[in-house]
């Protein structure tokens, strides 16, 4: 944003300095040149006066160039003509065959009498007709030829000083928005860093609300109120959900006690009905481990590690291959080579172990089990693909929700606890149909760390 602010403020300052320097610069050397022209004429006049008296009375003599050479400028040069065109007279050091101009320039002026003004490369050179003052005919003709050295040396100076004006203006113009970028960026920049920590977790984070314009100072105080308001709320609805699972393990513990010594004396009909309510009771104190132990787990946050996925993958399934074989479930894992994911400690373990646990619960026996490793394009890609009966396209949109399950003696907590773990760690978690039948779950990981924080772990359920 600043960059942006910068280089926009140095755009409309540049195209300022551009449309008002470069107009006065050209304004300025218009008319200098327009001045110098002018007083090139006036000055050729001059000597076609002086030259008049000596051209009218044919009395032409050294004493016309000594006259020419007092009112001449130094570097001028000077070139007199009769009325027959003929050279009279030369001054500033000139020759004959210096004449700047052609012949036929001077024939012209001598017929008409207007004044031919020649523009050459480094001078200027300036052909005056001489009247005589008593019958008015041509008497004869003077050309002045004057250097431009000068008045190029002055517009060199001029340009130059406007260039120095632009660029201090332009030097000036960028400090001016360097420190508005700042001015306004850094409170935008503490308030997109107190977001993400806020959106990592961190929950008492709080935005700098006394820098910046005052529009930027009312978004960090509200934004700071909101942050507020969301530590309370969620600080009151983990503090209410550890509460209510804490005081319902005591009664369910009980009531499974109470249940145990009645079944004891029980007959055998009423004995099946009290371990089916035990068996709920079993249920229901999985359900509130669960909840206890993620309200427990989301107060804490954890920096990600780098993690050979493949390794875990191996691990895991060593630790889960006995009870597959149990149930006569085939698991097997594959992986192409090293693949590395940052993530937090110990979180693709319990992503694992929650994922093999559903897939072993929905796996019939004679069934497959496949978990494989590989490279995305964000990263690291863990797949876990059975043949059981999969689910359908409305289950498998609100698979990863807390206490949606398609077993009926299932908690819904697996999948809701793997689709947490993936998206804090900055990873996305999918569902898919199996090829010939069954449910794929594709986990998608970020390969070097992400910019907010990570949760801590949480159980199996």
């Amino acid at each position: 944003m600043a960059r942006r602010i910068v280089l926009t403020m140095l755009a409309l300052i540049g195209a300022l300095l551009v449309t008002t320097v470069v107009p006065l610069g050209l304004l300025t050397t218009g008319r200098e040149q327009d001045a110098f022209r002018s007083d090139t004429v006036i000055s050729a006049r001059t000597l076609a006066a002086v030259a008049e008296e000596y051209l009218t009375d044919h009395r032409v003599s050294p004493t016309l160039a000594s006259s020419l050479a007092r009112i001449q400028r130094p570097g001028d040069q000077i070139w007199v003509y009769d009325e027959a065109g003929r050279l009279v007279a030369v001054g500033g050091g000139a020759g004959p065959a210096d004449l700047p101009v052609r012949r036929h320039t001077v024939t012209t002026v001598l017929r008409t009498g207007d004044p031919v003004v020649t523009g050459l490369d480094d001078s200027l050179a300036v052909t005056v007709g001489v009247r005589s003052a008593i019958s008015g005919t041509p008497a004869g003709a003077v050309v002045l030829a004057r250097s431009s050295q000068e008045l190029d040396e002055r517009l060199h100076v001029l340009w130059a000083w406007l260039v120095v004006v632009a660029a201090a203006g332009l030097l000036a113009g960028a400090i001016v928005a360097v420190a508005l970028a700042r001015w306004v960026s850094r409170p935008l920049s503490g308030l997109d860093v107190a977001a993400q920590r806020l959106g990592g977790g961190e929950l008492d984070t709080r935005s700098p609300a006394g820098n910046g314009p005052p529009e930027v100072r009312r978004l960090a105080s509200t934004f700071n109120t909101m942050a507020g308001r969301l530590e309370a709320l969620v600080h009151g609805h983990r503090a209410t959900m550890a509460d209510v699972s804490h005081q319902l393990r005591t009664p369910l513990a009980a009531l499974r006690l109470r249940l145990d010594l009645l079944s004891q004396d029980a007959d055998q009909a009423t004995a099946t009905e009290l371990a089916d309510a035990q068996g709920e009771i079993a249920r229901l104190s999985r359900l509130v481990d669960g909840l206890l132990a993620i309200a427990r787990a989301e107060n804490v946050v954890v920096e990600p590690v780098e993690v050979a996925v493949e390794e875990v993958i191996a691990d895991r399934a060593a630790a889960w291959r006995p009870l597959a074989e149990e149930r006569d479930v085939r698991l097997t894992t594959g992986s192409p080579g090293p693949v590395r994911a940052s993530l937090g400690e110990g979180h693709l373990e319990q992503i694992l172990d929650n994922l093999l646990a559903n897939a072993l619960d929905a796996v019939p026996a004679g069934g497959r089990i496949r978990v494989s490793a590989g490279l995305s394009g964000r990263g690291a890609r863990v797949t876990v693909a059975d043949d059981g009966p999969g689910m359908s396209p409305a289950q498998q949109g609100a698979a990863f929700r807390r206490f949606v399950s398609t077993s009926p003696h299932g908690a819904g907590l697996g999948l809701a606890i793997v689709h947490r773990l993936v998206t804090s760690n900055g990873g996305t978690a999918a569902l898919s149909d199996t090829p010939g039948g069954g449910l794929t779950v594709t986990i998608d990981l970020p390969v070097r760390q992400p910019d907010r924080p990570r949760r801590a772990d949480v159980p199996v359920t």
